[in-house]
């Protein structure tokens, strides 16, 4: 049976992001917050600069607005990086203290760093939905792969799910998404869920990226069995969430 078709009650997974503030440490520290506070997993993000950016001042990898406003995007991403070589120190790290751990990766290498760590399955982030040489390097790892929807029509989604299955994918779910950080209440529409649901026929979740609690509570009554949630320590005041 499907590994998400198994799910009886929501799953919690905690997403550390950035908000490591590039330490190592502090990286632990939220493993095991999530562990204590109750998460069924906690998510990495696996990448460095070089995967995502060019190191270029031009003026369109500059970012125009927001909480970076002003920095470019390799700058960014050198600063919210969660490196290759933390990888397999997050990991033991997970298991030490007793939490599933997995992650996003952004490019191929990083499915390869992965992979040799005994990643258990993976997810594909919203802004990756069209980058079919990653789609088809998870998919060849025969894994059961969470897919966030963010960004995407049904007809971009269909599209990805008739490629993943074509490239060996048989254990998906769906994330309904809001990526704008924070989300305010009023950009939900949670009826997506459910239509996602009814489209698809696959386990639906919510990433949520609000700052409250009550968007993930009404998913619930619309059919949501994941959940991922940005987190931080207790009265953090800095980092890139």
């Amino acid at each position: 049976m499907s590994y998400f078709k198994k799910i009886k009650k929501p799953i919690l997974i905690a997403e550390i992001s950035a908000n490591h503030n590039g330490s190592l440490s502090r990286a632990r520290k939220l493993i095991k917050c999530a562990k204590i506070n109750g998460a069924d997993f906690v998510k990495f993000q696996t990448y460095e600069p070089r995967h995502m950016t060019l190191n270029s001042n031009r003026k369109e990898f500059f970012i125009k607005s927001g909480l970076w406003r002003g920095q470019t995007l390799w700058q960014l991403y050198s600063k919210a990086q969660t490196p290759l070589i933390w990888q397999s120190d997050l990991f033991k790290y997970a298991k030490k203290v007793g939490i599933k751990a997995f992650s996003s990766p952004f490019d191929t290498e990083c499915v390869s760093v992965l992979e040799k760590i005994k990643c258990p399955l993976y997810k594909l982030a919203s802004f990756e939905m069209t980058d079919f040489s990653l789609i088809k390097a998870i998919c060849e790892t025969k894994k059961p792969i969470i897919i966030s929807t963010g960004l995407s029509s049904i007809r971009e989604i269909e599209r990805t799910l008739t490629f993943a299955q074509k490239n060996g994918a048989k254990d998906i779910a769906l994330l309904y998404c809001v990526t704008s950080y924070p989300a305010k209440i009023e950009d939900f529409h949670l009826k997506n869920i459910e239509i996602l649901k009814q489209t698809f026929g696959f386990t639906v979740g919510l990433s949520d990226h609000s700052n409250d609690h009550l968007i993930g509570q009404l998913a619930i009554s619309m059919g949501a069995k994941i959940f991922e949630k940005h987190i931080a320590l207790a009265n953090q005041k800095k980092g890139f969430d």
